[in-house]
């Protein structure tokens, strides 16, 4: 019996930074590939471009270089037989003008180099700086395949006059992230919770308004449902290491005489351990995006805070919005729609089945279609 032909691919995007949900796009793109490829008979060899390359490779047994360096950048896209960009939130200006500029000149490198490029369940946008309207299209026009996670990021591009039929709209590839097995903490599988039972509030925060007002209402909303629920204790799960940590702190301090309820999981940077801390939970409160992805694959329950559109791009696909958000935040209305939830956690489950299973069937398109690409070649 032969040999299955083998394919190196080169994977940029947000990996090496300590970001939990970074790393989980990471890892589902590394097992959507390793499964497509033992699927249709093709050894994938990943090269992934990090920013700490060396834990990149102990912790997925993967080759990495250094994200940043041009020599290992230079020497990763040449070994390689094409490069994936993606996934995340990687073409976008909000945070900084070098991101778009960087992400861009990665895939465009690889095209002169003469390799295949592909996107794979971007979120693209906001985009505020018309200027990059065009260097988007430009580079787009020359991928072999063009994926984003929402409809929003699919306008976004047709406004940037990329070609819609280019463009294939997939779930984020968290979606398909599963759980290690035999892991200890597993997800309630749906049996009632009695009345004495202790029910675990996730609770995924970020700084984002400088007088951190957003941060002020959610440790409100946490006493007045602390107060009006004995049986509910708060567990905080940092996604971004060091400063979501930081950030968690702050909301605890501010919970008062309701602080000896509230832990906070400390230094879980593997995604399949925060995915089980995500799936033990009976409801997840979250501004990180992830976090809602995490809980929504393990049918956990979520009340999603939105300080960017892709907050509520992936909660529209469950038929939810956003409890409040940056700019806007009711702190009664927000505990009451979290303990309505809370309470309601076997039916939401129930309801929202048939589209999560939806949503992780499709994560595994983009990959199908890479490995599709290089068995025609």
């Amino acid at each position: 019996m032969g040999t299955a032909p083998s394919v190196k691919i080169a994977l940029s995007g947000y990996y090496g930074f300590d970001n939990s949900g970074d790393e989980a796009v990471l890892q589902s793109i590394l097992f959507a590939l390793q499964e497509q490829g033992k699927e249709q008979g093709i050894q994938i060899e990943p090269i992934v471009l990090s920013a700490n390359p060396e834990k990149t490779s102990a912790m997925y047994g993967v080759k990495a270089y250094h994200r940043m360096k041009p020599g290992p950048l230079l020497r990763a896209l040449r070994e390689s037989d094409g490069l994936i960009s993606g996934g995340g939130s990687l073409l976008q200006d909000a945070t900084s003008s070098k991101t778009i500029p960087y992400y861009l000149a990665v895939l465009k490198l690889a095209q002169w180099l003469g390799k295949p490029t592909f996107i794979y369940s971007q979120g693209i946008g906001p985009v505020s700086r018309p200027m990059f309207y065009g260097w988007i299209r430009s580079v787009f026009k020359r991928c072999a395949f063009v994926s984003v996670r929402d409809t929003e990021s699919a306008d976004l591009l047709g406004r940037m006059r990329l070609p819609r039929e280019r463009i294939t709209v997939v779930p984020d590839p968290v979606m398909g992230l599963p759980l290690r097995g035999g892991v200890a903490d597993a997800p309630s599988d749906g049996v009632s919770i009695g009345a004495s039972a202790v029910r675990t509030i996730g609770v995924s925060v970020r700084f984002w308004n400088e007088d951190r007002s957003e941060l002020e209402a959610l440790a409100r909303s946490l006493q007045l449902l602390l107060a009006a629920r004995t049986d509910v204790r708060l567990r905080f799960l940092p996604f971004h290491l060091p400063s979501d940590e930081v950030a968690s702190q702050f909301v605890i301090d501010r919970l008062g005489d309701h602080a000896g309820r509230a832990e906070m999981v400390r230094g879980v940077t593997h995604p399949q351990d925060m995915l089980a801390q995500v799936a033990g939970c009976d409801l997840l409160i979250g501004m990180r995006l992830h976090s809602l992805i995490y809980a929504a694959s393990q049918y956990v329950p979520m009340v999603g805070i939105s300080y960017d559109p892709k907050i509520d791009q992936f909660l529209h696909r469950l038929g939810m919005k956003a409890a409040a958000s940056t700019a806007s935040f009711d702190a009664e209305a927000f505990s009451e729609e979290a303990l309505g939830l809370l309470d309601a956690r076997e039916q939401w489950a129930a309801s929202s089945r048939a589209a999560i299973e939806e949503l992780k069937a499709q994560a595994q398109l983009p990959a199908q279609r890479i490995i599709s690409f290089y068995k025609r070649k």
